[in-house]
C-alpha cells in the first residue's frame, strides 16, 4: 500500500518569524500559521474556526522568511507533517506535530505592502535531508 505525506496550507503568520542556527550553522526558522475556515452550522449560522499550525523551514528559505515576513503576512506553505519528540529539562517526554516546509510562497496583500514586497521563495532542496538528524536544535 502506498502512503503520502503532503500538506498545502494558506494562512497568515501569527507572530514574527523566529530565526536561529543549528550547531552546524544551518539556518532554521519557526513560523506560526493561522488557517481560517468558515462553514454553516445546522441552524444556518456562519461559524468561523481557526486552526493554528507550527511550521519550520530550513536553509536559505529560512533566512528569506525571516527577512521578508512579519506577523500577519499571508503565505502559502507546501510541505509534510513532521513528528518531533524530545525530553524537557524536567525529564518529561514531549512531542509536537508540525509542518516541515518544502516551499513557502509569499502572498501579496497588495493594499498593505509596497511594490516588490510580495515576493515568492522556493526551498533550497539541498538543505538538510533529515531535519531530525544530529543538527536538529531540539
Amino acid at each position: 500500500m502506498a502512503s503520502l505525506n503532503y500538506v498545502v496550507l494558506i494562512g497568515n503568520l501569527t507572530r514574527d518569524p523566529e530565526l536561529r542556527s543549528t550547531p552546524g550553522g544551518v539556518s532554521v526558522v519557526d513560523l506560526g500559521l493561522a488557517v481560517n475556515d468558515t462553514y454553516k452550522n445546522k441552524a444556518g449560522e456562519n461559524v468561523e474556526t481557526t486552526c493554528f499550525v507550527d511550521v519550520v523551514a530550513w536553509g536559505r528559505q529560512a533566512e528569506t522568511c525571516d527577512q521578508y515576513l512579519k506577523k500577519g503576512s499571508p503565505v502559502l506553505v507546501e510541505g509534510r507533517l513532521q513528528f518531533d519528540q524530545w525530553e524537557s529539562k524536567d525529564g518529561e517526554k514531549r512531542s509536537k506535530l508540525r509542518v516541515r516546509a518544502d516551499r513557502v510562497q509569499f502572498l501579496s496583500s497588495r493594499r498593505s505592502e509596497p511594490a516588490g514586497e510580495g515576493s515568492s521563495e522556493t526551498s533550497d532542496r539541498s538543505g538538510p535531508a533529515a531535519a531530525s538528524g544530529s543538527d536538529a536544535p531540539f
